[in-house]
């Protein structure tokens, strides 16, 4: 995942439709193999160990860009020199937007990658296609423990029981607050707030001097998080896990609640509202004129960085109303997909790198490197992620909240192959609750409205 903003854009039902036939008609192996070896005058048995002297190359696309990037090649390089018969070839393509879009294109010739990195939105959609071995064919082969990775990670990209992808990037949303600020405030900066309730009233108490209680961006992302912390389902049929979803409920009770809560603050200008860019409102977090904002677990030790020598950063988890039943935070980032159109061999070399990237040595860098969590427990017991804990104490908070999560159809996550559109209907209905356009109830039922429709025009082409 890029740290959090990168805005998701609409993925069109015909190009479902393209992606969908191409997929499920040719399958190509890429790696030299029977064409030329059945033309050459060379004997099988020659050809063959020709063919196993030479490394198998795995394609690997990802949206990784500047020191996210530099950290990719990083892991690329310490897995080539690892070994010799797999070699990883890892090529930037863009926003993961971008990144789909071209996957697309390419299904139905042999210029795809033999591995893709897809945002955790785009799972319905790769499911769907067809276009993808599941990892679990790996796993069940290879009798790979997959208890040795963070349950609540697993768990969004468990379908059926069944793991479709290996997580990645992983990460999920908590409040940042300005230490200094609830100190000269009369708050205690070791005691934030972790209610609805809490926060409005603390809101108030830091709303001074031309400054603001808080600030949080109109993203979609967080919507859904604070439908999860409320123990409550963004989509019918359990969340598009039971069955797959027909109908949008960001309509009811636990989107006006949190609309409401969030519109009142604005209004009451306790809380300022400046637009759909997270890197806006982190950008006045750092300058000290917003006492509180949100924003991914990935972005900790930026932030934190950033703060130095101004204001100490304090953490918490995610607001929720006090009344909220059982819940916690759905996993964002993205996740690593193997296509099936490539050769048996490039497959298992792609399944090969993903072992390598999810071994304790690996994690523990990735994690102190990006910021992005370890998907592997014992990545916790190395003493690069224990120093690196000493020196960012806040991100404990993320660790906590990710396990103290309690598992249920909320906390594993909406599933739609329309989740991009989806995402900014419902950025739009804030958009227009927040500015006053529309009353948080109106503005809610309308986006439902249009995203259960798009949910309909999706499922009629997957069937």
């Amino acid at each position: 995942m890029k740290t959090l903003k990168m805005r998701s854009t609409a993925i069109a039902i015909t190009a479902l439709m393209v992606l969908l036939t191409s997929a499920c008609g040719k399958a190509e192996p890429t790696t030299s193999g029977s064409t030329a070896d059945t033309k050459s005058s060379a004997s099988p048995a020659a050809a063959e160990t020709k063919k196993s002297a030479e490394p198998v190359k795995v394609i690997w696309w990802h949206s990784m860009s500047g020191e996210l990037g530099k950290a990719v090649d990083k892991l690329v390089a310490d897995f080539n020199t690892s070994q010799k018969e797999v070699q990883v070839e890892a090529v930037f393509q863009g926003t993961y937007d971008e990144s789909l879009n071209k996957m697309k294109a390419s299904m139905d010739s042999k210029s795809g990658p033999s591995l893709i990195q897809v945002y955790e939105i785009g799972s319905r959609f790769m499911i769907d296609s067809k276009a993808i071995t599941p990892v679990q064919k790996y796993v069940d082969a290879d009798k790979f423990d997959l208890s040795q990775l963070e349950d609540n990670i697993l768990n969004y990209y468990k379908f059926d029981g069944k793991l479709y992808s290996m997580p990645f990037n992983t990460s999920n949303p908590i409040l940042y607050y300005n230490k200094d600020m609830f100190k000269a405030a009369g708050l205690d900066p070791e005691k934030p707030p972790t209610t609805f309730e809490d926060v409005a009233k603390a809101s108030q108490a830091l709303s001074k001097d031309g400054k603001a209680g808080a600030s949080f961006a109109i993203y979609g992302w967080f919507m859904e998080q604070f439908f999860a912390g409320q123990g409550a389902e963004y989509l019918n049929n359990g969340n598009g896990r039971t069955t797959a979803a027909s109908e949008s409920m960001v309509g009811s009770e636990a989107g006006v609640k949190t609309l409401t809560w969030w519109k009142q603050m604005v209004d009451s200008k306790t809380a300022t509202n400046l637009g759909r860019k997270t890197d806006d409102t982190k950008k006045a977090f750092l300058a000290g004129q917003v006492a509180m904002t949100l924003d991914s677990t990935a972005s900790l030790r930026g932030i934190v960085s950033g703060a130095d020598g101004k204001f100490q950063v304090g953490t918490s988890t995610l607001p929720k109303p006090a009344d909220a039943k059982d819940g916690g935070v759905v996993v964002g980032g993205a996740s690593l997909y193997i296509l099936n159109n490539k050769s048996e061999a490039e497959q298992k070399g792609a399944w090969e790198f993903i072992k390598f990237l999810t071994n304790p040595q690996t994690q523990a860098w990735w994690h102190v490197n990006t910021g992005y969590f370890p998907i592997t427990k014992k990545a916790y017991d190395e003493q690069l992620v224990k120093d690196n804990l000493a020196k960012y104490p806040q991100f404990q908070t993320a660790i906590d909240q990710l396990h103290n999560t309690k598992a249920n159809k909320a906390t594993q996550g909406a599933v739609m192959g329309v989740f991009p559109e989806a995402r900014q209907l419902v950025e739009t209905a804030i958009e227009e609750a927040l500015t006053g356009k529309k009353a948080p109830k109106e503005a809610l039922d309308a986006a439902a409205k249009s995203i259960t429709e798009k949910i309909g025009a999706y499922n009629k082409t997957v069937k």
